[in-house]
This record gives C-alpha cells, sequence and structure tokens, in this order.
C-alpha cells in the first residue's frame, strides 16, 4: 500500500555502523522519517556457498544493528534481490523524497550505483551520496600536472601532506538517531529467508588495541604472535570508520599508518584503472605464458606443496578465513613465480577465503606479488619459503601449528626444486618482456 507522507531512505553497503556514518548523518540531517536499508545483493550472494562466512558476518552485523535500532523504536528494512529492482518497489511502496548512501569505488558498485541513479533521475527522486569508506576521493591525491601516481612512496608523501582535518571529521550519527523517525515494522528475517546458513567461522573482533599497533612495526611480519590488528575485515564492511582508525594510526604508529593508506593507493589504483581487475597494470605481463597445472594449484590451495611455509599459510587461511600479512606475499609469490600460475588463480581463491577480501587491495596485493602491477615488486625478486621461515618463523612456532607433520613420511615432498623454479621463473618473464 502507497504511504502519504515523504520519506528518505538510507541505503547502507559497506558502511555497516551507525555511529561516525558520513552519509546516514546527512540524511538524519533533513528530518524526514527515514527507511534504513539493506540489500543482500542477488549478483554477490548467488555465486557464493551457502554458508559463506562473509554472508555470516554480514548477517550478524546487521542483526545487532537491528536490535540497536529497536531501542529507539526504529529498525533496518531487509531484503534479498537485485538493488535497482528493490528501490524500484520501495519507490512505488512509498513517496520517497532522496536516497542517501556512501560511495563505492569498485566497477560493480559504480555500475550498480548509476543504474539506480538512473532510476531515480526519472523519479524525480535525489540520490545523494558521500565518501565514507577512505580518507581521500579518487583525484585528490594526484602528481601536479593532475595524473594519477603510480608508485606509493610519492603517493604516500602526497597523501600525507594533502590530509587536513576536515578529512578525519566525526559525523555523530549515532546521536541524532535518538530522536529520528525510523520506518520499520520493526521484523528482521532469518538467514533461510535469504536462502543462506550460517557459518562456523568467526571473523576477528572489533578491537583497537594501543600496545599491539604502536608495536606494529616490531612484530607485524611474525605470523606465530598476535601482532596485527586484524581489522581489515571491519573496513572492508564498515563496522569501523575509517577515520577513526586513521586518527589512531597517526597518533599511535606510522608504519601501521602507512599500511592503511597502501590501502587508499589500491583503491585510487582501481578507481582509475578498472583493467587492473582482468589484466595486468604492466601489459607486457599479460604475455607470460603461465603454466597452470591444475594439480599443483590444488597442491598449493590445501597446502599440500612441502613447503612448510607456504603450507602453513594456505591452511590458516581455509581454517580462519584469515592469513598472516607476510605469508600472503609468501604464499602469493609462490604461486605465481615458484609455479609460473596465472596471478588471477590465487586472487579468486583468497577472494573466496578472505574474511577481508576487498577487490582493490586483493588485486593489487597479487599484482605485487606477481611482479605484474604498479609499484611492484621487481619480477626477478623471488621469495625463497624456506628462508622467509628462517627469517620469519625461526622457532618453527607458525608452521608447527598448521603443518605438524612437517617431519614425518606422509608430508609431501617439495613440488618443485627452489632454485630451478627460481631459473624458470626468470626465463619465462623475461621472455614475455623481451616481446614488448
Amino acid at each position: 500500500m502507497k504511504r502519504d507522507k515523504e520519506i528518505d531512505v538510507f541505503w547502507f553497503r559497506r558502511d555497516l555502523r551507525l555511529h561516525d556514518n558520513k552519509a546516514l548523518y546527512h540524511a538524519l540531517k533533513q528530518g524526514k522519517p527515514l527507511l534504513l536499508l539493506f540489500v543482500f545483493d542477488d549478483y554477490i550472494l548467488d555465486p557464493l556457498p551457502a554458508n559463506d562466512h562473509r554472508v555470516t558476518f554480514l548477517y550478524n552485523t546487521l542483526s545487532a544493528m537491528h536490535q540497536e535500532l529497536s531501542e529507539v523504536g526504529g529498525g533496518l528494512e531487509i531484503r534479498r534481490g537485485k538493488p535497482v529492482e528493490v528501490i524500484h518497489e520501495l519507490i512505488h511502496t512509498y513517496r520517497v523524497g532522496s536516497v542517501f548512501c556512501n560511495a563505492d569505488h569498485e566497477p560493480y558498485g559504480i555500475n550498480r550505483d548509476k543504474e539506480v541513479k538512473e532510476l531515480l533521475a526519472g523519479k524525480g527522486i535525489n540520490f545523494y551520496q558521500y565518501l565514507d569508506h577512505l580518507i581521500m576521493d579518487k583525484s585528490e591525491v594526484v602528481k601536479p600536472e593532475g595524473t594519477p601516481y603510480q608508485v606509493f612512496t610519492p603517493y604516500s608523501k602526497r597523501w600525507k601532506e594533502k590530509l587536513e582535518e576536515k578529512h578525519l571529521e566525526q559525523y555523530h550519527s549515532q546521536e541524532l538517531l535518538k530522536d529520528a523517525d525510523i520506518v520499520s515494522d520493526g521484523s528482521f528475517p532469518a538467514m533461510a529467508d535469504i536462502g543462506m546458513e550460517k557459518s562456523s567461522l568467526s571473523a576477528p573482533p572489533l578491537k583497537m588495541d594501543e600496545v599491539l599497533i604502536r608495536n606494529y612495526h616490531r612484530q607485524r611480519d611474525i605470523p606465530a604472535i598476535n601482532g596485527t590488528s586484524r581489522l581489515g575485515v571491519h573496513l572492508r564492511f564498515g563496522t569501523l570508520s575509517i577515520r577513526e582508525l586513521i586518527r589512531k594510526g597517526l597518533q599511535w604508529n606510522d608504519t601501521y599508518l602507512n599500511e592503511l593508506i597502501w590501502r587508499e593507493f589500491y583503491a585510487m589504483i582501481l578507481w582509475h584503472y578498472p583493467d587492473v581487475v582482468t589484466r595486468s597494470f604492466k601489459s607486457a605481463y599479460d604475455r607470460i605464458q603461465w603454466r597452470n597445472d591444475e594439480n599443483e594449484f590444488e597442491a598449493w590451495k590445501h597446502g599440500k606443496t612441502g613447503f612448510p611455509m607456504v603450507d602453513a599459510g594456505m591452511r590458516q587461511l581455509s581454517t580462519t578465513g584469515f592469513m598472516h600479512n607476510r605469508l600472503r606475499m609468501v604464499t602469493a609469490s609462490f604461486l605465481s613465480k615458484h609455479l609460473l600460475i596465472d596471478w588471477r588463480w590465487g586472487e579468486a581463491w583468497f577472494a573466496e577465503n578472505l574474511f577481508d577480501y576487498e577487490l582493490s587491495s586483493n588485486n593489487g596485493g597479487w599484482q605485487w606479488s606477481a611482479g605484474t602491477g604498479c609499484d611492484a615488486a621487481p619480477y626477478f625478486r623471488i621469495f625463497n619459503p624456506m628462508a622467509q621461515q628462517k627469517k620469519f618463523d625461526p622457532e618453527g612456532l607458525f608452521v608447527a601449528k598448521w603443518v605438524p607433520e612437517q617431519n614425518e613420511k606422509d608430508y609431501p615432498r617439495p613440488i618443485v626444486d627452489h632454485a630451478f623454479a627460481r631459473d624458470r621463473c626468470l626465463k619465462v618473464y623475461k621472455e614475455a618482456l623481451q616481446n614488448e
């Protein structure tokens, strides 16, 4: 039934929090009745297993938000479908004046929002977007001549020069919610209602540990200890404000701050060069003759390569949905350079398994490791898994946890000789580049 009173809609996507939410703040400032929408997007969910752990995280987060909103007489409107069709249905159910949301930088999100904007414009409905999941916009940090940076160090220097207090402003959306008129029938769907099932994997908790972050530069490369913040999933889905975390990085640890700027850098690259999703940033590397041995790929995926440091990382990923940062580099380099398997295969496997999967960072990290990307590790830098283990897990504690059978007969022999693999990689990469 069509409602007579005009309302606004706020559309949650990758900003799943009620506090310090820029677009939510601006929507609430209008003072109209507000419908709070989240759409479980068919395009995203259809390829996933029913018990995908990221969807469970989303569901649990939304459920907690709904409960918090119910205490002020509100709630969330949860739908499953194609966003443009869901919004089309809403604007025929309600008299909608404006739709608010925070912007996306990924190709799919940009196209989805373009489609929605066109729908709304045809109905005379305003569509307002704000930058919330990043600090700097697409072209805010560029070279003097206006072109994008392709190397991290000058980008990060310019990023820090450009940073102003306005970038870190806190938006008191949670305060405004106390007096808001939230349009809600109070219901919340079961997971089965959206065609999904709960996963047994749990995401790392949302905790900004000051002691850990202050010691980040000393501990971040040692996988056997709790030396990284594990906040990636919370940045990915916006349960944590990037502005809040940047403020802490500025206070606590410059190395940690630089990691957050890497995230901004890779987002900027994806914005300006969306072809990196399917192609090498450096086009010459698309001529690499990958071996793409499916049996070796399966051994890598399941932690059965015979290289304990690689196998430990891969098993940590499949068991927990998390992989330590150092291990991400080691395992990615091993796949692309030791085995000469296309980095896109590995990127897709990480995308399936990582709690904190974010397209721009995952793509940037894989292309860095494979030597194909902007600001990449040179192709002739090939991590030695044994040397990496000796340097970063010298007592073998991490490997012992994930590969307890490493010294037993049934542990596989190395699937490739390191020296042989290194020489083969150098030869294949050189051949690709000589054809420029």
